[in-house]
């Protein structure tokens, strides 16, 4: 916004009359002081000409506000300061560590420790425990905000029953990948974004994203069907675990395991019945949400349809059914002791220390854990999905398990030197 200023100009005209008469030369007399010339009294109004205003101090450029300090996601601790740390049997964690050192192995910051782990007695608490103290520090888990405390999940690997041809009872289907799904890897034209990868489908030469949930629906991939399942409610939930196991009719059981996405943000269906006012918070489990669908069996499809991903599977065979599913690690889980985390946050097969309550319950949990696998909700730094295991049981305890933890990623000593 300007200003403008106006300029008056006027001008004073004076008159003075000075007049000295001699008709011949004469010596002049001492001169005297001039008299001052008085003029008359002004008539009417005096005009006095505009002062300047006051010219304000120059004002000093303001510093631009400061952002906070950024918060360090790992904050480097020591293994007293893990709560019941010396109470756990590390023993039973190794079986996950040494699944993950089948990986991280090929790894420069991880190698030493891979290596060394092979001397180790497994069956020797002290040595494992040795272990892990000389070739790791733990490091705390904070969110962006500060904040070291965050949300536990638990997670299990489903039983479904089905068939391979659709009839009787089977009339859900698990699709595997369609062929028109597009993987985009973003890294690979912009490195900065590696790692993120974009999913969609051609239409014409144009990617667009590929169908919703509520789209495949409407418009189901005829002849694309993996497997046929009786019971729709438990086969959103195995998109949810990810994995499981399904028997078939003819006596067989097979493992369905993730194979790809449709590219769409996961969104908790618990929440959104929430929101709506359908369930309260301590409501909102997966026991919770199955009753709600029993009692409102018209909105099952509503309700499904507000997650948007949709998971396609790959069926695998099932050699050892002692062995949990495989993990985005690769290796296979191991129930009690690998967890699902955000590898934005936390690398993928990373020893952790987790410091929780039992699912729901105030009863403390603290272990060792490794993590060994990913979710599409799992989240944030400070973000852990326990993996519970195989069975009934296992889908009970991981239902409930919905509670406040700390998470510690122990990190190699060789790395931070």
């Amino acid at each position: 916004m300007f200003s403008t200023r106006r300029s008056v100009t006027a001008s004073l005209a004076l008159v003075a009359f000075l007049a000295a008469c001699s008709t011949t030369p004469q010596q002049a007399p001492p001169a005297k002081p001039a008299e001052p010339v008085r003029m008359p009294p002004p008539v009417g109004p005096v005009y006095v000409p505009p002062q300047p205003a006051p010219q304000a101090p120059p004002v000093q450029p303001s510093q631009p506000p400061q952002p906070p300090a950024p918060v360090p996601l790992m904050t480097p601790a020591t293994f007293g300061d893990l709560p019941g740390w010396a109470q756990d049997d590390l023993r039973q964690a190794w079986p996950a560590f040494m699944q993950s050192c089948r990986v991280l192995v090929n790894r420069a910051a991880w190698k030493s420790a891979c290596n060394a782990a092979r001397g180790i007695d497994a069956a020797d608490a002290a040595a494992v425990r040795r272990f892990f103290e000389t070739n790791f520090v733990p490091n705390l888990m904070r969110s962006s905000d500060g904040a070291d405390t965050g949300l536990i999940t638990g997670y299990y690997e489903a039983m479904l029953y089905g068939a391979r041809k659709r009839g009787g009872a089977y009339q859900t289907p698990l699709y595997r990948v369609p062929e028109d799904l597009l993987t985009v890897d973003l890294g690979s034209v912009y490195p900065q974004l590696k790692g993120m990868r974009l999913r969609g489908r051609l239409s014409g030469k144009t990617v667009v994203p590929y169908n919703t949930r509520a789209e495949i629906a409407r418009s189901p991939f005829a002849g694309k069907e993996l497997l046929w399942v009786s019971d729709p409610v438990e086969a959103f939930f195995l998109e949810v675990q990810g994995s499981g196991r399904v028997q078939l009719d003819t006596g067989e059981t097979v493992r369905v395991a993730y194979a790809d996405q449709n590219g769409h943000p996961y969104k908790a269906i618990g929440r959104w019945l929430v929101e709506q006012g359908e369930l309260t918070t301590e409501q909102a489990t997966a026991q919770g949400i199955r009753a709600w669908i029993a009692a409102n069996p018209g909105r099952r499809q509503e309700l499904f349809n507000v997650n948007p991903s949709y998971i396609f599977f790959r069926e695998e065979k099932l050699p050892d059914p002692s062995l949990g599913p495989k993990g985005a690690l690769g290796v296979p889980l191991t129930p009690g002791r690998s967890v699902a985390i955000d590898p934005a946050f936390v690398p993928l097969g990373a020893p952790l220390f987790l410091a929780t309550t039992e699912a729901g319950s105030e009863v403390p949990m603290r272990r060792l854990m490794v993590a060994q696998d990913t979710g599409g909700a799992i989240r944030g730094a400070v973000r852990a999905d326990f993996f519970y295991g195989f069975g009934p049981e296992a889908m009970d305890r991981a239902g409930k398990m919905r509670q406040p933890g700390m998470v510690w990623v122990l990190m190699p000593r060789a790395a931070a030197q």
